[in-house]
């Protein structure tokens, strides 16, 4: 079972007077990177926030946006009279010098810095532990999307891998065949070159045999089937976030792909070769998005 690192969820809640909206999305990163935007009453409980989304989604470029809205009656304003006094009644005297009209004085007064402070308030203890549901439902929401674009990318990558296995069958019914056309093209060109009757046999077969060791592929093939091998067990391991694991058997994979097509030394093999690379390379572009 796969999780994918690309994800949303969603959970609104109305606790008191306060209703909660949490957006949280995902997408895929080599470590966690959360950008967080919170409300001011929020504010003293971000490490915990952070800390539970570490928790729930574990890796991946995670931006979480927490919203408040307010229900319920106005809140009353603080008015600082003593700075409105201080304010005003040197103005009025002031225009009863000059014989101004004071009409608009403390509508421009009651827009001074501090004259008006707007109600202090902060989410209790209570209030928070009612929040952390919400939270929680909004990040199971995400795993959910996750494990459904996860389901969605194992039947991608099972293919892959099931192709590269028919290509390797297909690279081993013809590998046989590499000790004849070696030696057919050896005996070929030396009697070309120095005739029939000139060249030792028994040195051209011992010739033959230290070269057929050199570029033999057979323990590339073995490793290369244990790897796709454990590549489909550990697609079932129940472990959510294998992601890193499989791009280190991916890149072991594809070390005994170029081995064998370096030792090749065959045109059939070498176009197998060239298709086996081709569903690697896919297969990486899709484990880059595997939590």
């Amino acid at each position: 079972m796969l999780f994918s690192m690309t994800g949303f969820g969603r959970a609104e809640q109305t606790i008191g007077d306060k209703n909660f909206i949490v957006d949280i999305r995902s997408l895929n990163g080599k470590q966690l990177d959360v950008r967080l935007t919170l409300p001011s009453l929020l504010k003293p409980y971000e490490i915990d926030i952070r800390n539970r989304i570490a928790a729930g989604l574990e890796r991946g470029s995670v931006e979480c946006s927490i919203y408040l809205k307010q229900n319920g009656a106005a809140k009353s304003l603080a008015i600082n009279t003593d700075l409105v006094a201080a304010y005003y009644e040197p103005l009025q005297q002031m225009a009863a010098q000059k014989g101004w009209n004071v009409e608009g004085v403390l509508a421009a007064i009651l827009r001074m810095p501090e004259v008006v402070a707007p109600p202090t308030e902060i989410l209790s203890e209570a209030e928070y532990h009612s929040f952390i549901p919400v939270l929680s439902s909004a990040i199971e929401a995400l795993n959910q999307h996750r494990k459904e674009e996860g389901a969605a990318l194992e039947v991608d990558l099972l293919q892959r891998i099931t192709a590269i296995s028919q290509h390797q069958a297909a690279i081993q019914a013809l590998a046989p065949n590499r000790r004849t056309k070696i030696k057919e093209g050896l005996v070929k060109l030396l009697e070309e070159q120095v005739g029939p009757e000139h060249y030792d046999a028994n040195r051209l077969e011992q010739e033959l045999i230290y070269y057929i060791e050199k570029i033999d592929i057979s323990e590339e093939q073995v490793r290369l089937s244990n790897h796709l091998q454990y590549f489909k067990t550990m697609l079932q391991e129940p472990d959510k976030g294998k992601g890193k694991k499989l791009s280190f058997i991916i890149q072991e994979i594809g070390r005994e792909i170029n081995t064998t097509g370096s030792k090749a030394y065959d045109a059939d093999i070498q176009k197998i070769v060239v298709l086996m690379k081709d569903e690697l390379e896919k297969a990486k572009e899709q484990i880059l998005n595997v939590l």
